[in-house]
């Protein structure tokens, strides 16, 4: 009998999509490291630090009950909108370089569509809690559904649960596009930085963006995967 993708000891020819997805992100990762690298060594012309930039962007948005916090970590920065609270981290908070300043403005740019209740930033806002209870429940759901001799409907309920997680990422790709849209805009009009530093902003900031479309491709995978050893299976 065939469980999860496994004749004995066989190798599962299915985890080549795995490999590739694991692929895939580690080259978007290394990418977005050594690109934030390159440009954390150009100080903008400007001066000002990021924490700065961002309280000028916000500022000139009309959004004035954003705070700024600065948090521990590298490349951790966020915006939480429940909390409306734009967090910069040890790499970016007091940095005045070009790849930092265009980091802050890309989280600038979520406390924008936060105020302008941009549709896609709400809509994954709102799937938030069914995403996280599907991606803590789905692959338990599949391995239940293995041990009890094959049960199709609990695995297909895990892989169901499972496929909430790509929704979510592919929802979160046009936050992440906009957000890095917007920065790049405010940039140039605000003269944070001048002309010859976009095209830097941009290559950092594009390069965090391919770490989502990773993100998603390895997840579309896993998906793939899912329903190449499952998706033809019947109750016994």
């Amino acid at each position: 009998m065939y469980y999860g993708g496994y004749y004995g000891m066989y190798w599962d020819p299915t985890y080549i999509l795995v490999i590739i997805g694991m692929v895939i992100c580690l080259l978007a990762s290394a990418r977005v490291k050594s690109t934030y690298a390159k440009f954390n060594r150009v100080r903008s012309h400007s001066g000002i630090t990021a924490a700065e930039a961002a309280e000028k962007i916000l500022h000139g948005a009309g959004i004035y009950d954003v705070e700024i916090r600065h948090i521990s970590g590298n490349l951790t920065d966020n915006y939480d909108p429940s909390n409306r609270v734009l967090n910069l981290s040890d790499a970016t908070f007091r940095s005045s370089s070009v790849a930092a300043i265009g980091v802050a403005a890309h989280e600038c740019g979520h406390a924008i569509q936060d105020a302008e209740s941009y549709a896609p930033l709400k809509i994954r806002g709102a799937i938030v809690p069914v995403v996280n209870f599907g991606a803590t429940i789905s692959w338990p759901l599949i391995l239940i559904g293995i041990v009890l001799g094959g049960s199709r409907t609990l695995i297909m309920l895990g892989v169901l649960l499972f496929s909430l997680t790509v929704i979510f990422q592919l929802v979160t790709l046009p936050v992440e596009f906009n957000a890095s849209s917007r920065a790049l805009k405010i940039l140039g009009n605000s003269h944070i930085l001048y002309d010859d530093e976009i095209s830097g902003a941009r290559k950092v900031l594009t390069a965090a963006a391919l770490t989502y479309v990773a993100a998603a491709a390895s997840s579309i995978l896993q998906l793939l995967r899912l329903f190449l050893l499952f998706g033809d299976r019947r109750d016994d």
